[in-house]
């Protein structure tokens, strides 16, 4: 593939390995360091001029961190030269924070956006957005991607019962996902409403539909300290479950995460790898990964050569 560069930042440069190698590319050179002080430094080691960019960056870890230095590699390409830069931000940060909830709240998604296109992004591909009206914060365009095809896939070919099974959404925000599975799963879907009294904390969860003898599939876009999917799984469990499941997107499992799901009665949690997971598979037995690289990789080629990426939304490329 002519005239592409495919840069990655220090937020899950295994990721970027699998994208690079769908591609048929190695990753491009960059160094990236701190200060004494603690500015990020970021140094590209090779001429961009005239080439199509591709900076693959999550928003995982040390955020904030991981954020600037996406930053400051977009416009350091973009001051050299390069025809187009775009930004592959697997799981996008602050996404969470996309609207005005209450009193003095503030719109950090919306921030970002305008960081990331006055930085002189020129493009984003991004996946499973918490909420998607994000892509209307950016004047330029975004393609979000889903781990949908995966998820189907990975349903399919490791959950025996899978067509007898109940596909459940933690909340109700996630219910158009979840009934989307299960409508392609042919599968009985059900909700759980969560009531909160303050953030990470449930004051309580109510069942609607029917589990009782059945294998239960928890589908989520993201889980943090997992307080909703353990709650919920012990509810699922004291409706008749016969198995119950998790499925997310972003796996950030911070906090007591990890403890809570090794306690748990979750046969496994499924996350896909647009955060590192390496660390918490080791820590966790549960904890298990689903490789999302080729749908990013395949979004670059079709991106790169000009090609529709909505084949992607439904399909597993090949």
């Amino acid at each position: 593939m002519p005239n592409i560069k495919v840069f990655s930042g220090n937020s899950n440069p295994e990721l970027a390995v699998r994208i690079a190698a769908r591609l048929g590319l190695e990753l491009s050179k960059v160094t990236l360091k701190k200060f004494s002080n603690k500015e990020t430094s970021v140094e590209i080691g090779e001429s961009v001029r005239g080439e199509d960019v591709y900076i693959v960056q999550s928003g995982s870890g040390e955020v904030n961190d991981m954020l600037m230095e996406l930053l400051i590699m977009i416009n350091a390409c973009k001051i050299a030269s390069a025809v187009r830069v775009t930004a592959v931000i697997p799981c996008y940060p602050y996404a969470r924070q996309d609207k005005k909830d209450k009193s003095r709240a503030p719109i950090s998604a919306k921030l970002v956006a305008n960081m990331l296109s006055v930085a002189g992004a020129d493009h984003i591909i991004t996946m499973d957005l918490h909420a998607s009206q994000i892509q209307g914060f950016f004047d330029i365009p975004v393609d979000n991607l889903y781990a949908e095809p995966e998820v189907l896939k990975w349903i399919r070919e490791n959950i025996e019962d899978w067509k007898e099974s109940v596909i459940v959404s933690p909340d109700a925000g996630g219910a158009k996902r979840v009934t989307a599975i299960a409508d392609r799963l042919e599968a009985r879907f059900a909700l759980i409403h969560k009531e909160r009294k303050i953030a990470n904390e449930i004051a309580g969860m109510v069942l609607v539909g029917d589990v009782k003898d059945r294998t239960a599939i928890l589908v989520d876009d993201m889980a943090d300290t997992c307080g909703t999917l353990i709650t919920a799984s012990k509810r699922l469990k004291e409706a008749g479950a016969k198995r119950v499941y998790a499925i997310i997107t972003h796996g950030i499992l911070s906090g007591p995460a990890i403890e809570r799901i090794q306690e748990s009665d979750l046969e496994c949690v499924v996350s896909s790898n647009t955060i590192p997971l390496q660390e918490k598979m080791e820590l966790c037995s549960k904890i298990k990964e689903i490789d999302v690289s080729n749908i990013l990789g395949e979004a670059i080629r079709r991106t790169h050569n000009c090609e529709s990426v909505s084949y992607l939304f439904s399909h597993v490329p090949l």
